[in-house]
């Protein structure tokens, strides 16, 4: 095993290969920096070029591409609270009021050590999970699929203390939107309104543009000034800092490493569920979780690590099976027909050499983008000194631009414009726009996993009962519902206690 490791490695230094690597890693900075686009836009473009390369070398400029977007999509979250691609989105909960508070700098370089981290750990991960890659694919069935979404719901519903009522409701609102177009069970058309544009559903990526991207530029110019308050430190703090907190943290690097590598072996679930589930769980664990939201550091570090170590990850089922992950890993099957590599669990045998040299040209770009972003952390951070009636207009239309390229349809335009307005009143009237995101992106999976469960038990709820692998997620559900009850009640008692104590002291 350590020789096909060794060759995959080698291989990737061969100067053909290792040219396209680089140019992979900035298409990908790129084209994850820009609202909209991300990694599957770039490898769709790149594809038809790749046609008479070697397979080697076309699979080195994807990886280059795949492990240098998270990189580029967090740099934008962070200054301008514009999530260049989906996932990047969590990131934009603590890293923009960081920027805000002039330490864009910090984070930026918190997010850059934290990408190159996550993806060294996941591609560990990956690189011990391979050989037995069938055997975990095959442990998730729709009873399991459903349980990891109602838990992913969990996670995020319970990190939002003393706002338990407002998480509910964004929950409730996402949900809506998730059952917007067509069943996944009956077919029937739901909520469109006689709309074709609705008929898969609210669009993921204009959704997440407008409420994260414009509704963040509707605040601005209410508020008016620039994005940071605080011109003196956006030039002090920089890279080495936020390396520094990185590494001070390394507990929640791993933590959101394995939750990345876990939730991106799973076909269909995606980064997003990835690195929003890190950032609730790091919530959940911290002593001071009322601190996320408002500029903790952890709040970038998470959600990053696991972006990055889920890319090696969700090769597994791509490759193993032919059941792409994500849109991205839908693109790339694509590039492996083309080089003719036909995804299953024979290429798990004939291309050993080319899977791993593949893994290793993910974790390489993934560390050269960090190195390429740690330069430009100063010059980056420079932009959030810019007054809003320069910056608001160039965002916005950056933004819009982006959402329309994602499906060259100009309703996703009218769709990023209506979920800026809402997410603006989320802001004003402090909703979590969290718990919204995850219900949207989950409530698919929920939906469809538990009809399907319920068709194979023959209407009987003991099917997610019986195997291992359900009976755990039950009760990780259950411990973390009841959980924050049984701490308010204690709490409440050693309060009661003390007033008592106090009381017959006097």
């Amino acid at each position: 095993m350590l020789d096909i490791w060794l060759s995959g490695f080698l291989g990737l230094l061969e100067p053909t290969a290792l040219s396209f690597l680089i140019i992979g890693m900035f298409v990908g900075l790129i084209f994850g920096a820009i609202p909209g686009l991300g990694g599957t836009t770039a490898l769709a473009l790149l594809i038809p070029m790749t046609y008479g390369m070697e397979p080697f070398a076309a699979l080195a400029l994807a990886g280059g591409v795949m492990g240098a977007v998270p990189m580029g999509g967090s740099i934008t979250a962070i200054l301008l609270n514009t999530p260049g691609t989906a996932p990047n989105a969590a990131a934009c909960l603590d890293g923009y009021p960081l920027a805000q508070q002039g330490k864009g700098g910090l984070a930026i370089g918190a997010s850059a050590s934290a990408n190159a981290l996550g993806g060294i750990i996941g591609t560990i991960s990956v690189l011990l999970v391979i050989p037995i890659a069938r055997e975990i694919v095959l442990i998730f069935g729709p009873p399991e699929f459903f349980l990891l979404a109602v838990l992913g719901l969990v996670v995020v519903s319970t990190t939002s203390r003393g706002k338990m009522l407002r998480s509910l409701l964004a929950g409730a609102f996402g949900l809506m939107l998730a059952f917007v177009g067509y069943s996944n069970v009956s077919g029937v058309e739901r909520f469109t309104f006689g709309n074709t544009y609705l008929w898969d559903g609210v669009h993921l990526v204009p959704a997440l543009i407008g409420l994260f991207a414009i509704a963040e530029m509707i605040h601005l110019s209410v508020k008016g000034g620039s994005v940071s308050n605080d011109s003196k430190n956006v030039k002090i703090i920089g890279m080495r800092q936020g390396m520094m907190e990185t590494f001070n943290h390394m507990g929640t690097v791993v933590r959101g490493s394995l939750v990345g590598t876990i939730v991106g072996a799973i076909p269909g679930v995606g980064g997003t569920v990835a690195s929003f589930m890190s950032y609730s769980m790091t919530m959940q664990a911290s002593k001071d979780p009322d601190s996320f939201g408002k500029g903790n550091i952890q709040g970038v570090i998470a959600p990053e690590a696991a972006i990055n170590a889920k890319d090696g990850s969700m090769l597994i089922p791509t490759l193993a099976f032919g059941i792409p992950g994500s849109a991205e890993m839908a693109v790339f099957l694509g590039l492996l027909v083309l080089h003719g590599m036909q995804p299953g669990p024979l290429m798990l045998i004939e291309h050993q050499v080319e899977i791993y040299g593949l893994i290793w040209a993910l974790t390489a770009s993934c560390v050269m983008a960090a190195f390429v972003g740690l330069l430009l952390v100063r010059p980056l951070a420079m932009v959030t000194l810019l007054d809003v009636k320069i910056l608001v207009p160039i965002v916005v239309s950056v933004a819009m631009i982006g959402s329309y390229a994602v499906d060259l349809a100009i309703e996703n335009v009218i769709l990023t414009a209506i979920m800026g307005g809402i997410g603006y009143m989320m802001i004003r009237y402090d909703y979590s726009r969290l718990v919204l995101v995850v219900a949207l992106v989950l409530g698919p999976t929920a939906e469809r996993s538990y009809f399907q469960s319920m068709l194979i038990s023959d209407g009987s709820w003991s099917i997610f009962f019986e195997r291992i692998p359900s009976l755990i997620l039950s009760v990780i559900t259950i411990l973390l519902i009841v959980y924050p009850i049984v701490s308010a009640l204690l709490g409440r008692g050693k309060k009661q206690e003390g007033t008592g104590a106090s009381g017959g002291g006097s």
